[in-house]
């Protein structure tokens, strides 16, 4: 029986990039460069597989690169704070939010519930129930100063 230790493995790479402009500009080109892979094919396919969704909107990916040096990728919901950032309006968040502080925007539940469908959709979150999610959701944007209002 052959010893597996030497067997090569598949590298997994996590990436956000704008939806509908993957280049193979950093930090695309470099991460697939170093791992064998060609920038410009997953940035191809990327951009057609984010067609439909707003552009510029971060899409996180995670690329799974074989040790063929071929690749798929499974595409996730853009990040909460983008999301709950993007409901209030707001531009950036508070970089260190107190009890007390001004609030950067205010969000209603049903923003937060809006929110807890799409992010709901996440392979990881699909054994979660929606209330879980959206309990998480209002605590980060409490850490991101947008106030939540009932």
């Amino acid at each position: 029986m052959a010893s597996r230790s030497g067997a090569a493995k598949d590298v997994l790479v996590k990436l956000i990039v704008d939806a509908g402009k993957a280049s193979p500009q950093p930090p695309v080109g470099p991460a697939l460069g170093s791992k064998g892979v060609k920038a410009m094919d997953f940035c191809k396919e990327f951009n057609a597989r984010t067609a439909h969704l707003q552009p510029g909107i971060p899409t996180p990916c995670l690329i799974t690169i074989r040790p063929d040096r071929t690749f798929s990728f499974e595409i996730k919901s853009p990040p909460t704070s983008y999301l709950i950032l993007k409901a209030a309006g707001a531009e950036k968040g508070a970089s260190q939010y107190r009890k007390g502080d001004k609030p950067v925007g205010k969000i209603s539940l049903k923003h937060v519930y809006e929110i807890a469908k799409i992010k709901q959709k996440d392979v990881r979150m699909s054994g979660i129930s929606l209330e879980s999610v959206a309990k998480s959701i209002v605590a980060t944007a409490k850490t991101v100063g947008v106030e939540v209002v009932h």
